[in-house]
């Protein structure tokens, strides 16, 4: 007995329906994408129950007559492929031909087009039944409702979520494709009221409108072109990131994307410049020939497969790593732009925080006693704190006479005289608070705290960086070899990766039984105690795995280099060398975090102190 036999094609509409329609936002972004490509200028799109009750979207585009009407709901029929090698240079954002019989298949649906110069026709599919076309009205364009998502097919239509959430991803959906067409209009209406309106604009109106102040405020320009490739948008800085990629806007010939080559790139560009689990905003777009991408990858179109992707994957991260590589406090005299917060930092700590409207009552405390540290847990409610210097008051350490600081000099803070150091965008140093941070002056009177440790700590590892590009991290030989004893794996990782270290001028030698001789270390590190830096590189390799790059490996070790090179909290710094800190971190790249990713410094402005004392 035969076994095998033809599906009808009902059931297998149904089926491949399943890839093209999984949820309502798949459907309307479908809609959407066919509205484009035929030429729409407006379109209007309108959810009721999430858009399974009833989706509906009008576009002004070209329009059909009843013939293409007639085809456009007959499985693989499409006006985008004009011939079949044209499947390697695809122009447009639909050209499989299934998204019209796929929804039709799973739902009740009604389609009436008109083009500019004939009269309107109306299709209808029911479950995948057709009815043939017949006389309409409505005005030119194409006018597609769709009712009763997955009623032909109950069991997927229990997996969708909840009306709200279904709005939610369809509302994503059209922001993604208003961002890559903004001299488009787009108006949705969700449940009866406006959810988005958007007017035809430029690039750069359309980014203000859909990303918000937030990003504007905290973004640099990206910018670059190639052979056969062109990128442009706008990353925001380090200081601004998110819980997850979502806000990571990504379009390749104006098709958005979740490409998985994309994310890396943006994840390797920010790697030593945010903290872990946290991920970085940006909107990109790449522009390249079609021929150079292909789209035919997923049935959704979301992920591509480039012919040079080395090629896509470094221009990338070099025109994101260019365009972040800008020194501290540019935008530290722009108290209208605050610097968003950085991962972990509390509303009280980000440069430009507004206080609740109610402000603070005398004496009531503060809702972060943190700010307070080593203050004893009551300071913040009282006027005055007690007499004399208690154990757990803060050290307020004012700017002393030029003159060496305690402790050796760092390499990095080699100051010239107080009086020959030009005032910049993070102002002038008052003093040095708990021996830790740094409080200044800026130009228009905020006050500016900077996090000495995290500071140089970027200083030092952008220093590494640079040498290493320069051929190779300068060593300094010990006078005296220091032995450093090891438990014997410990040591034995460290011996494996002897050469690379070397390459960051740490020499190391087996000394027997666990032990290492240190023969020299990084110039850039001062004179530290070689015994923790070894602990630490050693914790580090014991998460590389073997097939690591070595540039992976380089950076984790040049961090873990310039965390032990730098100066730390306690250490006690002159008027001097304070100034010097300040106008390094304003000349040194992507110096607003550390390679920690935690912010290097934090600014309050003058609205901030007179809402707080209900000047305001």
């Amino acid at each position: 007995m035969d076994r095998i036999r033809l599906l009808s094609a009902t059931t297998a509409d149904r089926i491949a329906a399943g890839e093209v329609v999984e949820r309502p936002a798949a459907a309307v972004k479908e809609l959407v994408e066919n509205a484009l490509d035929a030429g729409a200028q407006r379109i209007a799109v309108s959810l009721e129950g999430g858009g399974i009750s009833r989706i509906l979207v009008i576009d002004d585009g070209h329009g059909m007559g009843p013939a293409d009407l007639a085809l456009c709901v007959e499985r693989h029929a499409t006006s985008k492929l004009p011939e079949e090698a044209a499947l390697f240079r695809i122009a447009t954002l639909g050209f499989r031909g299934e998204a019209l019989p796929s929804i039709g298949a799973v739902a009740r649906l009604s389609i009436t087009s008109r083009t500019p110069e004939g009269e309107a026709w109306r299709i209808e599919v029911e479950g995948g039944v057709k009815h043939p076309p017949r006389p309409a009205s409505g005005a030119p364009g194409t006018r597609i409702e769709l009712r009763d998502l997955f009623f032909a097919t109950p069991a997927r239509r229990k997996f969708l979520k909840s009306p709200a959430t279904e709005s939610g991803h369809a509302l994503e959906a059209v922001k993604r494709l208003a961002l890559a067409w903004p001299e488009v209009a787009f108006q949705m209406e969700v449940e009866g009221r406006i959810a988005l309106n958007l007017a035809p604009s430029d690039r750069e109106g359309r980014l203000a409108a859909l990303l918000g102040p937030d990003f504007a405020g905290a973004a640099v320009a990206i910018s670059g072109e190639w052979p056969d490739l062109r990128l442009e948008g706008l990353a925001a800085l380090p200081t601004l990131t998110r819980a997850t990629a979502a806000e990571q806007h990504l379009v390749v010939n104006r098709r958005p994307v979740r490409d998985p080559l994309l994310r890396a790139a943006l994840r390797v560009a920010y790697r030593d410049l945010i903290a872990p689990m946290r991920h970085p905003v940006a909107a990109l777009f790449l522009e390249l020939p079609p021929e150079l991408v292909d789209v035919n990858v997923h049935p959704m179109k979301t992920e591509l497969r480039f012919r040079d992707a080395a090629q896509v994957r470094g221009a990338l991260i070099s025109a994101l790593r260019r365009g972040l590589a800008v020194g501290a406090g540019e935008s530290a005299a722009d108290d209208a732009a605050p610097a968003p917060a950085a991962p972990g930092m509390r509303d009280w700590q980000v440069p430009g925080w507004r206080p609740p409207t109610n402000g603070f009552a005398p004496g009531q405390r503060f809702a972060n006693p943190g700010f307070y540290d080593s203050r004893p847990s009551g300071f913040a409610e009282t006027l005055t704190p007690p007499p004399g210097p208690g154990p757990h008051q803060p050290s307020l350490h004012l700017p002393r006479a030029p003159g060496p600081a305690a402790g050796p000099e760092h390499p990095l803070l080699a100051p010239a005289p107080l009086d020959e150091i030009a005032e910049g965008p993070l102002g002038r140093p008052l003093a040095q608070l708990m021996e830790t941070y740094i409080l200044a002056e800026a130009p228009d009177g905020g006050l500016i705290l900077v996090d000495q440790h995290a500071a140089h700590e970027r200083l030092t590892h952008e220093a590494f960086k640079a040498q290493l590009v320069d051929g190779g991290v300068r060593s300094q030989p010990l006078l005296l070899p220091a032995v450093v004893e090891l438990p014997a794996l410990q040591a034995a990782r460290l011996l494996e990766q002897a050469e690379t270290l070397a390459s960051l001028g740490l020499e190391i030698e087996d000394f027997g039984g666990g032990a290492l001789l240190v023969r020299a270390l990084p110039a850039l590190l001062g004179n530290p105690d070689p015994a923790p830096l070894l602990r630490d590189l050693a914790a580090e390799l014991a998460e590389w795995e073997e097939t690591t790059a070595l540039e992976r490996r380089l950076d984790a070790a040049v961090a873990r280099l310039a965390c032990h090179g730098s100066i730390r909290a306690g250490r006690r710094l002159g008027p001097a060398e304070m100034a010097a800190l300040l106008r390094q971190m304003e000349a040194t790249p992507r110096a607003n975090t550390c390679s920690h990713g935690r912010p290097t410094w934090l600014r309050f402005g003058k609205s901030e102190f007179e809402k707080l004392f209900g000047r305001k």
